[in-house]
């Protein structure tokens, strides 16, 4: 497994965030986590990446135990959000390189150029960070955490707020970087379309426990809806009930 958690307890003042939350990724397995929000998505994730630690259990990533050897454990891992900032007053390929830099590797500009072009925006190398919009700014935080070419890519919420061509840019941008280099994928999300054409295994938390874990279909089937979106409205709801 390039991914392991076992029994994630998560508990603050006024209620648990996570109750119990067992998860695994395995190489080249494509994963989405998927809630309503005050589900547990997100407490679930920063522990996964060893920024919270958990109240109860165990992750292992990439053979690696948190969070005695998280340093060595994200040097395998790529995380990208929309809520992480980019450097000002630098070029995107500038600012790439910086973050090849850390990331170890010796001659940035190919790889960056290489991956800029994995996810349709070779033409944003030479323009500034803050000239890019919100949806590019997306593109590359998420081509950043490509360039070491991550055994795991972790992705929290991709393509909200996006609009649909920028959205599509993501989705095709990620489904080509597992496909060259064999990434496992890990990916919270609202938009059904992200899962229904990207993610192969679909789990499902409400009020900090999993409660479906399956493929799409199968889950389909298990909740008798139509489709993942009814199945994730079929659940908020009972949990709002």
């Amino acid at each position: 497994m390039v991914l392991e958690a076992r029994g994630l307890v998560k508990a603050y003042k006024r209620t648990t965030a996570v109750a119990g939350v067992d998860l695994t990724v395995a190489p080249g397995e494509r994963v989405a986590l998927l809630g309503p929000n005050g589900a547990g998505k997100t407490t679930t994730l920063l522990m996964l990446l060893g920024a919270v630690l958990p109240d109860q259990g165990t992750v292992e990533v990439l053979g690696h135990r948190l969070p005695a050897e998280r340093s060595e454990a994200m040097e395998g891992v790529g995380f990208a959000a929309g809520y992480l900032p980019l450097p000002e007053r630098l070029r995107v390929k500038e600012a790439l390189g910086v973050f090849a830099n850390l990331y170890g590797i010796a001659e940035p500009a190919p790889l960056v150029a290489e991956a800029l072009g994995r996810f349709g925006i070779s033409q944003l190398a030479d323009a500034m960070t803050t000239e890019l919009s919100s949806g590019q700014r997306t593109l590359v935080g998420i081509v950043k955490a490509t360039l070491h070419r991550p055994p795991l890519l972790v992705l929290d919420e991709p393509t909200a707020s996006l609009d649909p061509d920028v959205a599509d840019q993501v989705r095709s941008g990620v489904r080509r970087q597992c496909d060259d280099t064999g990434a496992a994928l890990l990916v919270t999300s609202h938009n059904m379309i992200d899962v229904d054409q990207v993610c192969e295994r679909v789990v499902f938390l409400v009020a900090g426990r999993v409660v479906a874990d399956g493929t799409p279909a199968e889950i389909i089937g298990h909740y008798g809806q139509g489709n993942l979106e009814e199945v994730f409205l079929h659940l908020a709801r009972d949990e709002g009930a």
